[in-house]
């Protein structure tokens, strides 16, 4: 119930910002078992914020969690069928937009197992590998480069990967090399009318690396495909 309103169930963000920060001092567990229990809530909750404090946890003066933990979390649920859109914007705005975890985010999550994934597909772990690729735009190029020619070989996750090389070029903080994407792209099978396909290989051609680096460029690209 809430405090202020007596009688008015809490919604589950409601619960999420007043509950999801004390399950990481809960007495009589270790870290993972906190870690844990805050995966448990996000099940309950499927609310963003749980995964804003789990990060918090994993940065703040008692951190870092578990990391054993804390990408097993993450990848079984990315393989889970079902809706993964709050695993994936923490992944991309919280994870992958910064400097300092993007690495170790995206190897937990996808780079230290793509091999295997590849050599050995199966339902889940191709689900997860679409859904990170889907989100990595703002990982840095030497980071995923691997990873990204790993997927190449395997079609089925083509059209993720091209949504991951076309976010690298338009999220603000998108990051690629030209050429080696372009290279990258050219591999891809995707349908002759895929959208934005023409002008993504443009752009990639011309040397470009990101839109916010260069706003004609992409606008460009669609006056030539015109």
């Amino acid at each position: 119930m809430s405090a202020g309103e007596p009688g008015r169930p809490l919604t589950a963000g409601e619960v999420a910002h007043s509950w999801a920060a004390d399950v990481f001092a809960e007495e009589g567990l270790d870290d993972a078992d906190r870690l844990r229990l805050a995966f448990g809530l996000l099940d309950l909750l499927v609310e963003y914020w749980v995964t804003c404090e789990i990060r918090f946890a994993h940065q703040g003066p008692d951190g870092p969690l578990p990391a054993d933990v804390l990408w097993d979390g993450y990848r079984r649920r990315l393989e889970a069928d079902g809706d993964a859109e709050t695993l994936t914007y923490s992944l991309w705005v919280d994870w992958f937009e910064d400097r300092e975890t993007a690495a170790g985010a995206f190897a937990g999550v996808l780079g230290d197992d793509i091999e295997r994934l590849v050599a050995e597909p199966s339902e889940g772990p191709l689900r997860r590998a679409r859904r990170v690729l889907d989100c990595s735009g703002p990982v840095p190029w030497p980071v995923k480069e691997a990873a990204y020619r790993a997927a190449a070989r395997l079609p089925v996750l083509h059209a993720a990967l091209f949504a991951g090389l076309r976010a690298g070029y338009h999220d603000l903080y998108g990051d690629l090399e030209p050429a080696a994407a372009l290279a990258l792209l050219d591999r891809l099978e995707l349908p002759a009318d895929t959208e934005h396909l023409a002008e993504l290989r443009h752009v990639l051609a011309a040397g470009h690396r990101n839109h916010h680096r260069s706003p004609g460029a992409w606008d460009e690209a669609v006056r030539t495909r015109g």
